[in-house]
């Protein structure tokens, strides 16, 4: 791990929340998330991740209050104007065993964030909720764990990108955590909500040493630190926020000053992860991959 990202994991870790969870409890609720901050500054509170009933009503609900319902078809037909947003949108809207809400609320106005995930008895994602803010067309992320969306900040030397292409790029970021989480086990991914509020308490009681054989043993269980399960998610999300700007731009003059931007931010704060962007930038129609290796 080189010197940068050393510094950016300790500052990550120091700045991890910390609620005591109730005794008896099994789920930690949505006060408990312990996002590191940089998350939390973005996506706000996580919803509550936890097994359900099947909801076997399917495909894409929207539930968008009249006041928005404006500017949520601006964002859509965004999003929809790429085949990568058209496609993801036809494999949820299409499928009868797995519900997608869509959702905008005042709270988190610039954020996004997805959650309410629900499982059948057989370990199958059938549920997810998508709350968008209801200004998600201004604002742009931290680069450390959104390089994609960080990439569209205006520069002196670059081209203006609108809101409503800022807005489909986190729809992007929401749709790819749904994308990833259909895939992960399910048993796992619950017992991560579970112990990560327990590493984060021990971790912040114990001198913040992690070598704590308390916390290698929850490591073992639930497949890395809850830093690296976190930025593991959100360079998921981020990476299908990358596959809708390769798809949104195919002029080179325009999509390369993206890419190189995106690059430069994966390789300060995320070279671990540069394979699933890498993979993308290979994949544009042109295969100039714009500063990429």
């Amino acid at each position: 791990m080189r010197p940068s990202h050393i510094a950016v994991t300790a500052a990550l870790l120091a700045s991890l929340s910390f609620v005591a969870t109730p005794a008896g409890r099994t789920e930690p609720d949505a006060s408990e998330s312990f996002y590191p901050s940089l998350i939390a500054a973005y996506h706000g509170v996580e919803p509550l991740a936890a097994s359900s009933r099947d909801d076997r009503s399917g495909g894409i609900k929207e539930d968008i209050p009249s006041k928005y319902a404006a500017r949520y078809s601006q964002w859509k037909t965004e999003f929809l104007s790429t085949e990568a947003g058209r496609n993801q949108w036809a494999s949820y809207q299409s499928n009868p065993h797995f519900t997608l809400t869509i959702s905008i609320s005042r709270e988190n106005a610039e954020g996004a964030t997805t959650g309410k995930y629900k499982w059948n008895d057989a370990g199958q994602l059938v549920a997810a909720t998508i709350t968008l803010g209801a200004r998600i067309d201004e604002g742009y992320p931290n680069p450390i764990y959104f390089p994609v969306m960080n990439s569209l900040v205006p520069t002196e030397t670059s081209n203006r990108i609108d809101g409503d292409t800022l807005a489909a790029t986190k729809i992007a970021h929401e749709f790819g955590h749904v994308n990833r989480t259909n895939k992960v086990d399910s048993a796992v991914y619950q017992l991560q909500g579970q112990l990560i509020p327990q590493y984060n308490k021990i971790f912040l009681t114990n001198g913040r040493n992690e070598n704590d054989p308390r916390l290698i043993e929850m490591v073992q269980k639930i497949g890395g630190t809850p830093v690296q399960i976190w930025e593991d998610r959100e360079y998921w999300g981020e990476a299908n926020a990358m596959v809708y700007l390769r798809d949104r731009f195919t002029e080179e003059s325009m999509r390369c000053p993206l890419f190189s931007k995106i690059r430069h931010s994966v390789d300060l704060y995320a070279k671990n992860y540069e394979p699933r962007f890498l993979e993308i930038a290979r994949a544009t129609p042109s295969r100039k991959v714009c500063g990429w290796p």
